[in-house]
């Protein structure tokens, strides 16, 4: 007796816990140092260590200059080899954990919840959200888990496309900004004012929106070229019905 298919899954309760898990390990609202951290996903996924660099004694004693595993004043196609491999261990890490999810129900559950809200905002099927959530937080992770998605054919090429535009605009938008933006907000002018007068939240939500905006923009650009695809194909079998008259 052959299994039931993906589409088939009954949606259990067991599914809408594995996908609040998700929501939580891939969000990033764990993302700490304390005990908690080990429910979140960047904190699991680490860092690599530096890689000590000259050693300089000064009349305090000695110091160890220290880079990155990456070392400094790479370039070409070797430092970009490096730049990869460093990349392997959060996509091995991200496709495991999803598998593991999917087992449980978590992608069943997210298309029944979150393709009333996705697919009228950007066409795509709610399995996707995962990889979305996942995206906010790591480009690594986001593109891994759509590549998945698309080759076990949870989303066509055209919604692939689209997602991917989503995605690639303001890339990782929650690590970057506060990892990198926030720091804007601090700023005071000379007088003692915020130099920046508008709040994080609008900052946050005006990436939002035009993450959302890129992508039904790149909607508009496949409709237009589909369309000129489709007209050329007809005029094509037009030609040839004629030709074979």
């Amino acid at each position: 007796m052959s299994s039931p298919s993906q589409t088939d899954r009954k949606v259990t309760l067991g599914s809408y816990v594995a996908l609040a898990f998700a929501v939580v390990f891939f969000s990033g609202l764990l993302q700490s140092n304390e005990w908690y951290g080990v429910f979140d996903f960047t904190t699991l996924n680490g860092a690599f260590g530096s890689v000590a660099g000259t050693v300089t004694e000064t009349a305090d004693g000695i110091q160890v200059a220290s880079t990155t595993l990456r070392g400094q004043g790479g370039s070409g196609a070797r430092d970009g080899f490096i730049f990869a491999l460093t990349l392997i261990p959060t996509v091995m890490f991200a496709l495991g954990m999803i598998n593991v999810l999917e087992h449980y129900g978590a992608l069943d559950a997210a298309r029944r919840l979150l393709t009333p809200l996705l697919r009228p905002l950007m066409g795509i099927p709610g399995n996707s959200g995962l990889a979305l959530i996942a995206s906010l937080q790591s480009t690594d992770a986001g593109a891994a888990m759509t590549r998945q998605l698309k080759d076990e054919g949870h989303l066509t090429q055209r919604e692939t496309d689209v997602f991917t535009m989503f995605q690639f605009t303001a890339g990782a938008a929650i690590v970057n900004f506060f990892s990198s933006g926030a720091v804007l907000f601090t700023l005071t002018m000379m007088d003692g004012s915020l130099a920046v007068t508008s709040s994080i939240g609008l900052a946050v939500a005006v990436m939002f929106i035009f993450k959302f905006v890129g992508a039904n923009l790149f909607r508009i650009y496949l409709n237009i070229t589909e369309g000129k695809d489709n007209e050329k194909q007809n005029n094509v079998k037009k030609e040839t019905a004629q030709e074979a008259a």
